[in-house]
């Protein structure tokens, strides 16, 4: 799509806080009012329409795509989608721990262990933790109680708790940055030591390197979008 708008603004209606591009209410994929509950966000969205070039990018402007999901994708079926991203509370990435090296082992303890600490503490769970890849089963209690915490939330809510959820995956580093227990930065350390480790161990491999940016970019976006929700 070429830009064929001038300016956007954030401007205030009956039903939420909508973004005008020359006057002129944005409508999303499915063609419903894009509102946003607060005019926070409302701001950031009109900033990354003010922000894109002749040529729009859809990736440039991700709190547009979170707002469009929440609104298209996840509000019509909010219980649903939510228990999609409950799901992944059964197999933690920081419940599998590695066998070596030393200093991994290390690593995942110093970045996991307090995660899981805070949701001990939070939720009253415990976890039943892996060293390796084959599958260890939660608590009945814990997987309750981690998809009653999910439940809860708003469709805006979840729809910035996707990106941490499925990029990370980790169910507990998500809610660990919803309840601001974290900074996103951290969060996204966390759930990348593998990965970086591995740059780190066998050197940098651009491809590798790349995905994983983007693949931070997307993660921190999601951490924004909740941030921006809070006002």
């Amino acid at each position: 799509m070429k830009r064929f708008w001038k300016v956007a603004e954030a401007v205030a209606t009956d039903g939420g806080h909508a973004i005008a591009l020359d006057g002129r209410l944005v409508k999303t994929p499915a063609r419903a009012d894009l509102l946003v509950p607060v005019p926070a966000l409302a701001t950031a969205i009109a900033a990354e329409w003010n922000d894109s070039g002749e040529e729009v990018d859809p990736g440039a402007m991700p709190l547009t795509g979170l707002a469009n999901a929440a609104i298209d994708r996840i509000g019509p079926d909010k219980e649903r989608f939510a228990a999609g991203l409950a799901a992944y509370g059964e197999s933690d990435l920081t419940c599998y721990r590695a066998e070596g090296p030393e200093m991994l082992v290390q690593w995942q303890a110093e970045s996991w262990d307090a995660l899981l600490e805070w949701a001990r503490r939070r939720y009253d769970i415990d976890f039943a933790l892996q060293t390796g890849v084959m599958h260890v089963a939660q608590p009945d209690e814990t997987i309750r109680k981690l998809a009653h915490a999910v439940a809860t939330r708003n469709a805006f809510e979840l729809a910035g708790m996707a990106p941490l959820v499925t990029i990370g995956g980790s169910l507990v580093a998500a809610l660990a940055v919803l309840e601001e227990m974290v900074p996103p930065e951290t969060a996204w350390e966390a759930v990348s030591l593998d990965e970086r480790w591995q740059l780190e161990e066998w050197g940098d491999d651009l491809e590798a390197r790349a995905a994983l940016d983007l693949r931070r970019r997307d993660f921190l976006a999601g951490a924004r979008f909740l941030e921006l929700l809070r006002g």
